[in-house]
């Protein structure tokens, strides 16, 4: 034993084994269990006793190991040789990432050997990276518990149906899209929990399952069960909560022992009679009265709907009382259920950069995609039209959830959504159903739970971190009022590096929200687990403060002297009577206002750097960029082949949705005008999750037939300001300035340009041009030569995608063969001269150019033909014109 403690560590200062290091290292192995996974060395240890102490260590019957430990996969070739286990588990979630957020472990698969512990009954491999179950799984004939959450499991065995012992079997949060028919025949099974899956179906051998009494499939993609599920006379809860369910048979209504049946967050419409009379039957969240065609009906209805595929360029449809389903070129889908519309509608979308000014995200929100305006405005159908909204996955820890946004005109507010995962295209989409029509955007929020507070009182609890509980008492309030709970986990490491103090340590950030103004009317008991590495047995009280901090962040003050606190082993427990943010630190440090306040601003910063690049075949384009620290290395090894330039900046910190503008210095200017551009400063708005991109034209006053010009790009924090001082490129330092980031642009030494001369145009002589209308903007002759400058190489497939033929694109090249400026100048114009009286022809023009992989034209397009739509409706509202074009519209209306 006295070896024991030596290899386990826990010698004492003096190198001696006390008594106390004896009595646990004798724990470990007391009842022939050892316990590693508390040790983040604990496979290392494991491997010292196999080797040293192997006749104690083959004895042992239950081993617990960390699946996060380096030396996990040289410890499991050890674990065939323990031939009396009974239990093991190889868990990861012992270590978290920089976000704080519980790692997976390292473990994909088990040696084969180990199917010969015939003496296992117990395994738990959860919160690892297990995307199939390990075959020796299938060996273990005395396997009764199966453990296998918080993996990658996307099916199971055939045979799995072997484990014939197996009493409990979890596989919550996986990515199981069917089960096999063997399932059926775990006959001893008791507990099955499969929920948090993408199950559409469910054999009907499930309905074998007779010792069943939980089964749990909340959260998967389920539109019914079968009708064998009543065969499990045994079940006493049922839980089929948020999933996608339809109808459910009436049949469950006289399964003898069920006591729970959790319906909520389904699509139920209607219920069985049998069902309803239930009185442990929950079903908010359904919409339950609305009458609805039977399942067979519906599916009927819905092949025979009308489908949509609209292109780049097309920004309405028309919805009749038949309905239809409409995919747009974006990946957006709607479906409008017949009967939506009474009469014919015609709706109108578009996409919409979001504007900070407008899209105001709260603290911790993460945006994920643009805006989407749908019109008309507030038009109220008779049936909910679904939307499905593509995002970018958010790269943001379990404490986030994704929801549609949804602006009314006055105010944001959250909608009840559903996310998947496309199978072919792995893409993410966002679904919500709603009534109205105005702007959605999709966002990644802190979890939140909510709960109705009644008079009789209640309880509510985090499901990111449930030691995390508010206990409302009877009394607590007169009327009935919503509460909503969201949590912020903060580790210890990122307490550690914010404050630079190792013996700081923080709890887990409440933030508690309601909708009154009122207080409550009795103290509400808020518990929140200690800090990490704090205990009720090592706790010094003159070291914990509680802060209570303002809606903003902000400010952060210490009420401890003014709550009565008490503890538990784990957890401290203190009241209050009004909702804000509230955190407990432990520190030794007397004022911690101020340092809560840096480390809350630390956690909601992102850190990235600026880059600059010139097209290699055009050094006029000029390519901006803000790009989280991350993601830099990949989004350079994307761009090397088309651009260079100096290495990135300096590494600055941003909010989301912080405004920032770009100003080219000395010597280096803007060449076109642009919506987003004033006076030659470029705007942008930081989003993490979004292209913080821009593809620019830039030209120098300065003479450079001579020689050639460098310049500068400097990035500056803020909107665009009316002006910028003239020192503003030479300060670089000081709490007061705005300035991020420098870098280098260089011009090349001039070549003669193609517009010098107003002359006819290397022997072509066109009329002038006016492509478009004036309602949407112009496209003039000098427009299309400011696009021929870019075109380069890539003339070919541009013509081939604006509809000219093989033979024109044959002959053009033939004709102008000694020069590719003219071949550009021939191709563009005949092409414009051709298609000068087609009212489309700028969206051809600039969807061929997105075809032709030149995206950098086409936004060139798209801006010329913003600002010309900009300076109409300038023009129109001058003369009066805008408010009788509205008056008339409406009267249309009418």
């Amino acid at each position: 034993m006295q070896k024991m403690a030596e290899l386990l560590g826990l010698r004492d200062e003096c190198g001696e084994g006390t008594s106390g290091a004896l009595a646990l290292a004798g724990s470990c192995l007391a009842d022939n269990r050892l316990n590693l996974d508390v040790y983040p060395d604990g496979c290392c240890r494991f491997l010292q006793l196999f080797k040293e102490q192997r006749e104690e260590v083959v004895q042992v019957e239950f081993l617990r190991l960390s699946s996060n430990d380096c030396l996990l996969d040289t410890a499991l070739g050890s674990l065939p040789h323990l031939k009396h286990l009974k239990s093991l588990v190889l868990k990861g979630g012992h270590a978290r990432d920089e976000f704080g957020s519980y790692q997976h472990g390292s473990l994909t698969n088990l040696p084969p050997d180990l199917g010969n512990l015939r003496c296992l009954t117990h395994l738990d491999l959860s919160f690892n990276r297990l995307s199939t179950l390990p075959s020796c799984i299938l060996h273990l004939p005395s396997l009764r518990g199966l453990l296998v959450s918080h993996n990658s499991l996307v099916t199971l065995p055939e045979d799995f149906g072997c484990l014939s012992k197996l009493t409990f079997f979890s596989a919550m949060k996986n990515q199981l899209k069917d089960l096999p028919q063997s399932i059926g025949e775990l006959s001893m099974l008791q507990d099955l929990d499969l929920s948090e899956n993408a199950l559409e179906l469910l054999p009907d051998e499930i309905g074998n399952l007779h010792n069943c009494k939980e089964l749990d499939l909340s959260g998967n993609c389920l539109l019914s069960i079968p009708d064998s599920l009543a065969n499990l006379k045994s079940l006493r809860q049922l839980h089929l909560h948020s999933n996608l369910l339809v109808t459910v048979p009436a049949s469950l209504a006289r399964l003898p022992n069920l006591s729970r049946l959790d319906l909520q967050n389904n699509c139920l419409r209607a219920l069985p009679a049998e069902i309803q009379a239930l009185p442990f039957v929950h079903v908010r969240g359904n919409p339950l009265g609305e009458t609805e065609p039977s399942l067979q009906a519906d599916k009927s209805i819905t092949r025979r709907l009308q489908r949509l595929f609209l292109e780049s360029g097309e920004g309405s449809f028309t919805v009749t009382s038949e309905g239809c389903r409409v995919v747009l070129d974006s990946g957006i889908h709607f479906y409008f259920p017949p009967g939506a519309a009474s009469d014919p509608v015609r709706i109108c979308f578009r996409s919409l950069t979001p504007d900070p000014q407008w899209v105001k995200l709260r603290h911790h929100d993460v945006l994920l995609s643009k805006v989407l305006e749908l019109q008309p405005h507030g038009i109220q159908f008779q049936q909910e039209v679904q939307i499905w909204l593509p995002y970018i996955s958010p790269q943001t820890p379990h404490q986030h959830e994704v929801v549609v946004r949804t602006f009314s005109g006055q105010s944001w507010s959250d909608l009840r959504t559903r996310v998947k995962r496309k199978r072919k295209s792995k893409k993410c989409v966002a679904h919500c159903c709603v009534l109205h029509f105005s702007w959605f955007l999709v966002v990644s929020r802190l979890v939140q739970n909510e709960c109705r507070v009644p008079a009789e009182g209640t309880l509510l609890f985090s499901s990111v971190d449930p030691n995390i509980k508010v206990i409302f008492p009877p009394g607590v309030t007169k009327e009935p009022r919503s509460v909503k709970l969201q949590v912020l986990p903060v580790s210890a490491e990122e307490i550690e590096e914010i404050t630079a103090n190792a013996e700081c340590r923080a709890s887990p950030l409440l933030y508690l929200s309601q909708d009154s103004t009122v207080d409550f009317l009795k103290p509400v008991r808020i518990q929140l687990p200690l800090p990490p590495g704090v205990t009720g047995l090592n706790l010094d009280r003159s070291r914990l403060h509680i802060l209570h901090g303002d809606l903003e962040g902000q400010t952060w003050n210490d009420i401890t002297s003014e709550v009565v606190l008490e503890f538990t082993h784990l957890y401290a427990v203190f009241e209050v009577t009004h909702f804000s943010w509230y955190w407990l630190w432990y520190t030794t440090k007397t004022y911690i206002g101020g340092i809560a306040k840096k480390v809350y601003e630390r956690l909601r910063l992102y850190q990235v750097n600026f880059i600059a690049l010139q097209r290699k075949k055009d050094p006029e384009q000029v390519l901006l960029q803000c790009v989280p620290k991350h993601k830099v290395d990949p989004v350079l090894k994307k761009l090397q082949d088309r651009y260079r330039g100096p290495e990135p900046s300096d590494m600055v910190e941003m909010f989301e949705g912080e405004q920032f503008f770009a100003a080219f210095e000395r010597g280096i200017s803007i060449d076109m005008d642009r919506p987003d551009c004033v006076d030659g400063r470029l705007s942008f708005t930081f989003y993490s999750h979004l292209k913080n991109m821009k593809e620019i034209y830039v030209t120098s006053p300065v003479d450079r037939k001579g020689q050639a010009v460098k310049g500068q790009v400097s990035f500056y924090r803020g909107a665009v300001p009316d002006s910028i001082p003239e020192e503003a490129s030479r300060r670089r330092k000081g709490p007061d300035s705005l300035w991020l980031a420098t870098l280098p642009i260089k011009l090349p030494q001039l070549k003669p340009r193609w517009d010098e001369n107003p002359g006819p145009l290397y022997g072509f002589s066109f009329p002038p041009l006016n492509l478009g209308n004036a309602e949407t903007g112009y496209l003039t002759q000098a427009n299309l030569l400011s696009i021929a400058r870019r075109v380069g190489a890539d003339w070919q497939s541009i013509g081939l995608n604006l509809g000219l033929t093989y033979q024109q694109i044959e002959r053009i090249g033939y004709n102008n063969r000694e020069d590719l400026n003219k071949q550009i100048l021939d191709m563009l114009f005949s092409w414009a001269q051709q298609n000068s009286e087609d009212p489309d022809c700028v969206s051809k023009l600039i969807t061929a150019m997105k075809e032709s992989g030149r995206q950098d034209i086409a936004e060139e397009v798209e801006a010329i033909i913003e600002l010309g739509r900009q300076k109409y409706s300038e023009s129109i509202r001058r003369v009066g014109l805008e408010q009788e074009s509205s008056t008339e519209d409406s009267a249309i209306a009418m």
